[in-house]
């Protein structure tokens, strides 16, 4: 369906942003695996508990807790190592809702690699271990997202780029066992695969968006898919409630937008529902006849889907190549308030700091765009603790410098230190 395009309105800034800042350690800062967009999650709150992972620089994985808003971090090294030298080896973290730590890391095309926590609340490890036993020699993108009953649900692709399936187990706090509940919810057909985002909102409904690629060529990213799922990723649905069957094909998927190859569309981004349930999702491309790539907000009003353009980035790139790029502009993360939300990036052209564009509202499209630190974070991108955006209202993000060498290169430098940024920003919304 094509999307509606409104202009753009940029407002000032209109108040002083109160950021507070803490330092973790030092960790691994060679290439971006620490700062991938699509660790779900780098951060993570429970029961007033925050908690934090990162390679250091001897590529152990390190796990870290503190009360939230706390200056002080509680630091231990773990006894497991990963190969931090692929920049899509990052480490993703959850919370069940009986207090156990769950740890994934070190996945390109390679067999699972999971733990949790040997007691409720604690850091040290127990014993690396399967899931379900099947599917988990050619794990990539592993991802936790937390359900309104304390379960969990992990996503990730059994398969390489360009054919493979997205998977999808449940873990049960109550027996703390993972059963399979979708072997290919969305099924390349040996011919390609889908570059997903998910958002589990407060209701419990878990939102996917994704875009196809049919190479490991970035180029061949195209289109724009979505759908929903009711009962904890069992069934799902289009946008207006129509049933799918599964698996998800290309010839059976919602669009939300039809986007051409080669228009420089990036996979892998972020997205978040408001409070009616309905979908938003942050990314960026080119339009045709377009050089330069900007960040859009494609969204679900109910009735149909809408599209708006950010038109922050002034000069042109391309996104063409295998292996971690290394690119101007960081895929953005976005967090959705009452009425408005926040779009958190990274842009050359702003000296490469931690920036935000607090957008007032969606309809009208007022934004104005802020930054969060003073100095370059390199070739960062934004991950924040989704459990305490949703309960308090704070943007908690992990940030680290880094370097990226482009093509999955790996730079030498010392290590930097890994910090959270805080920020209360439900005081820009009153």
């Amino acid at each position: 369906m094509a999307a509606a395009m409104l202009a753009v309105l940029c407002i000032p800034a209109a108040q002083a942003i109160d950021v507070k800042q803490s330092t973790i350690g030092p960790g691994w800062a060679n290439n971006s695996v620490n700062v991938t967009v699509f660790r779900k999650n780098s951060l993570v709150t429970h029961d007033g508990v925050q908690y934090a992972a990162y390679y250091d620089a001897a590529r152990y994985v390190v796990l870290a807790k503190r009360p939230v808003g706390g200056s002080d971090w509680i630091v231990q090294r773990s006894q497991y190592q990963g190969k931090a030298e692929d920049a899509h080896n990052g480490i993703s973290i959850m919370v069940d809702g009986a207090g156990y730590l769950h740890v994934a890391w070190d996945h390109h095309d390679n067999p699972l690699r999971y733990a949790r926590s040997t007691a409720p609340g604690e850091l040290a490890l127990g014993a690396q271990q399967s899931m379900v036993g099947r599917d988990e020699q050619a794990v990539s993108y592993p991802e936790f997202y937390r359900l309104p009953d304390g379960g969990l649900l992990f996503l990730y692709r059994d398969g390489a780029s360009g054919r493979g399936n997205l998977v999808m187990n449940r873990y049960h706090p109550a027996s703390a066992k993972w059963e399979r509940l979708q072997d290919k919810l969305i099924d390349g057909e040996g011919q390609r695969n889908a570059y997903w985002q998910a958002h589990a909102d407060s209701r419990g409904v878990l939102h996917l968006s994704w875009v196809w690629r049919e190479s490991p060529d970035v180029a061949s990213n195209h289109d724009l898919a979505y759908a929903r799922s009711r009962d904890g990723g069992k069934s799902w649905e289009h946008a207006d409630g129509t049933p799918y069957r599964l698996p998800i094909t290309a010839a059976s998927a919602e669009y939300a937008l039809r986007i051409p190859q080669r228009s420089e569309l990036i996979n892998q981004t972020s997205m978040a529902a408001d409070s009616k349930g309905h979908p938003y999702i942050a990314t960026y491309w080119r339009d045709p006849g377009n050089a330069i790539p900007q960040y859009r907000v494609v969204f679900h009003t109910g009735q149909r889907w809408e599209a708006r353009t950010l038109p922050l980035h002034k000069t042109a790139f391309s996104l063409s190549g295998g292996g971690t790029k290394r690119i101007p502009m960081a895929r953005p993360q976005l967090l959705l308030a009452d009425r408005g939300g926040l779009l958190v990036f990274r842009d050359e052209e702003r000296g490469s700091r931690v920036s935000v564009a607090v957008i007032r509202d969606f309809q009208s499209f007022q934004w104005s765009v802020r930054d969060l630190s003073e100095t370059s974070v390199g070739e960062w991108e934004p991950t924040f603790d989704s459990e305490l955006w949703k309960s308090r209202g704070i943007l908690s993000l992990f940030v680290q410098k880094v370097a990226q060498v482009d093509g999955e290169g790996v730079a030498q430098r010392p290590a930097e230190p890994v910090r959270v940024l805080d920020w209360e920003v439900s005081k820009q919304f009153r």
